[in-house]
Order: C-alpha cells, then structure tokens, then sequence
C-alpha cells in the first residue's frame, strides 16, 4: 500500500534558537532523492536521457503511447477483474459515499499540451527532457497477491492459480543510473533460469519515467509491441510502495496457459528486480 497524498512533512527535533525551522517534504526527501548525490530521481533519470541520446520528443511519443494503451484497454474491460472498488465517504454523494471502480489517470490527458509543458527538473536550455507528462504521477494505491507452494495449491480444490513462478532476480548499480538498473535485473534472470528473451510473451517495465521504460526496451532489445501493451505508470500513476505488486499481478493475470512475461522495476537505490512467470 502507499499514501503520497499522505506523506508528512518533517521539522527538526531541536527549534533553532533564532529565526525559523525549515518544513522538509518527506515525499521529496525520502521517496524521491538520491541519497548519495543528494539530487531529485528525475535529475537521475535525465542522466540517463542524455548517456543514451533520448529525446524529449522520444519521451512524449511513448508517454502517448502509454496513455492511448491504457485507455484502450480500459474502454475494452481489461481491468475488471483486476481493480477491487472501493467506498470513499463523500457528504455530497447520494449516498453518502463514492465508489471508485476504476483508475482516474488516464483520462486527464491533454495531448494537446505535452509540447508545451517545461522540463520539471532541468532547464530546456540544460538539455532538460523529462517534463509532467512523460513521467508517471503522484498516486495512491494498494495492491495484494497471495503466494503459496505448489503442493498447497494442489490440496485446496477452491484455489485456482493465475501464475508460477520461475525465477525471480535483483540488480544494482550505481544510484545515479538507477533508470537501467532493470535490464541488469532482466540479464541475471534470463541468465539464472536458462529462458531466451525470444521466449518471453509479455513485459511489464515500470514506467517511473518514459526514459526508463524506454532505456531498458533499448538494452535489451525488446519489441515495443510486447512490452506494458495495457499501459504503465507514465498512464496509471506510480504509488512508489505498490508498483512492483501492481505490474506482477496485471502479468499474472494476463499470461495465457504455457506462455511467459517478465515484471520488472528500479528502485530510487540503484536497484532493480525481475520477476518470471508462466500462466497457469
């Protein structure tokens, strides 16, 4: 689960003796900062934008894509069985409460002002690429899988499993290029399990920017028709501390009988994981 909406904000626990106290934004401080460079991950992420010469109008053609993937699937059910709904307590409504049945991202896009958004972390002029709408979102979310052994399944008649899992693997490299750290990830689990990348149905790269997903499709050679074909965060949101659920159950749950995907996600340390599954 994760709340961004509900971050705190941090005071020090000594008040200076004069003048004021400075407020730090725990969302920005701890969530989303680089704690060895001591810069914001979007800065990381331009980084990685520049080392591998993508375009701010590379970013933006994929974040369309990503919206127009995700609303399609939404228009054609691909989420019901996916998204629980859920009752918020709303004195104007009805009553008394609203049901959100369904991911809101995605249908605020504005196609129309992507060329007019300014880069959120780095002048135009600084070669800045990464604006509001090729990055994912601020978001709350909760996601819940149940994991259990093959032979407990095998006693329980009532369960009905989506997915198993073959091999799962971690990565890390440097801070600063935690924007590739999956496709480190991808190349160890492929490795460990003996599996051809040629043989992997479908890929959930967690879109935490455009430039990621875009980054590791390129290091590891990956048509784009295969990679997150409902969407991804740049469309649905990133709630930080839920993702990695999120994009393993949407795997799961899309995986025909016999056929593989890999989920795979970076995290703000360097690190990256990578997980194989095959449809039951």
């Amino acid at each position: 689960m994760e709340s961004m909406s509900n971050t705190p904000f941090y005071l020090p626990r000594q008040m200076p003796a004069y003048g004021g106290a400075k407020l730090y934004d725990s969302l920005v401080f701890d969530a989303l900062s680089d704690s060895k460079y001591e810069i914001h991950m979007g800065r990381c992420a331009e980084k990685t934008a520049a080392d591998m010469a993508i375009s701010r109008e590379d970013q933006d053609k994929y974040a369309k894509l990503s919206y127009e993937r995700s609303q399609t699937a939404a228009n054609h059910d691909v989420f019901t069985n996916e998204i629980t709904p859920i009752q918020i307590a709303h004195n104007k409504a009805p009553n008394g409460f609203t049901e959100v049945t369904e991911d809101e991202e995605y249908k605020k896009v504005d196609f129309f002002r992507f060329s007019k958004l300014r880069p959120a972390f780095l002048d135009a002029a600084d070669g800045g690429t990464i604006t509001a709408a090729n990055a994912s979102t601020l978001n709350d979310g909760a996601s819940a899988a149940i994991l259990c052994s093959a032979s407990f399944a095998a006693k329980d008649r009532s369960l009905k499993p989506l997915a198993r899992i073959i091999g799962y693997a971690d990565a890390a490299t440097d801070t600063i290029d935690f924007a590739i750290a999956p496709h480190l990830a991808v190349e160890k689990l492929l490795k460990s399990t003996g599996v051809s990348k040629d043989n992997i149905d479908l890929w959930e790269i967690n879109e935490a920017f455009s430039v990621v997903a875009l980054a590791n499709i390129r290091l590891l050679d990956l048509p784009i028709e295969k990679v997150n074909v409902h969407g991804g965060a740049v469309s649905f949101g990133h709630p930080i501390g839920m993702s990695g659920a999120r994009i393993t159950n949407h795997l799961a749950l899309q995986l025909r009988s016999g056929r593989l995907g890999i989920a795979t996600i970076c995290n703000g340390g360097g690190g990256a994981s990578a997980i194989l599954l095959e449809g039951l």
